[in-house]
């Protein structure tokens, strides 16, 4: 397992199609592990195949709760209610904070790291750390989202209420 370094904004392969996964070996396997030591590495709560240079359909998202790591791989929507907005960031921008609306329910469906087909719903914040990764494997950055930027300080003291 390692630790791979994060592409930043503006590379060009966090604004590109990504393609679907059709090997399900032990190199997935290993670059899962990786992604999962980078983002805990970085302070992430997801990251996907882009943003360390790798043009795949796979995401990864553990908001360190009861779900615990969810890999996500050639996922697809099936389904959005409801809207929530609020903070986001991402490992590909550091130190930027933006406001941004999501839907506030997600229902996907993806593939394990065995090609093993699931489905998951997600509410509230689990929902929305999963739309922007899957946001990312279609090239849509979370700052085309952005209603309002917010400073570091603001989200500090957002996070304490």
């Amino acid at each position: 397992m390692a630790v791979r370094k994060i592409v930043n904004y503006p590379a060009d392969i966090l604004e590109q199609e990504c393609e679907k996964v059709t090997a399900f070996d032990k190199k997935l396997a290993k670059l899962l592990d990786d992604m999962y030591d980078t983002m805990i590495e970085f302070d992430g709560v997801g990251l996907a195949a882009p943003q360390i240079d790798i043009k795949k359909q796979i995401a990864i998202v553990d908001i360190d709760d009861e779900h615990g790591t969810i890999e996500l791989i050639n996922p697809v929507i099936l389904e959005t209610r409801g809207e929530q907005t609020g903070p986001e960031g991402c490992l590909s921008f550091p130190g930027l904070y933006g406001e941004v609306t999501r839907p506030n329910y997600v229902k996907v469906k993806a593939q394990d790291r065995k090609g093993k087909s699931y489905e998951l719903e997600a509410e509230e914040f689990l929902a929305r750390a999963i739309l922007h990764e899957i946001d990312h494997l279609h090239g849509v950055l979370f700052t085309t989202k952005v209603s309002r930027y917010i400073e570091e300080a603001e989200l500090e003291e957002l996070n304490q209420e």
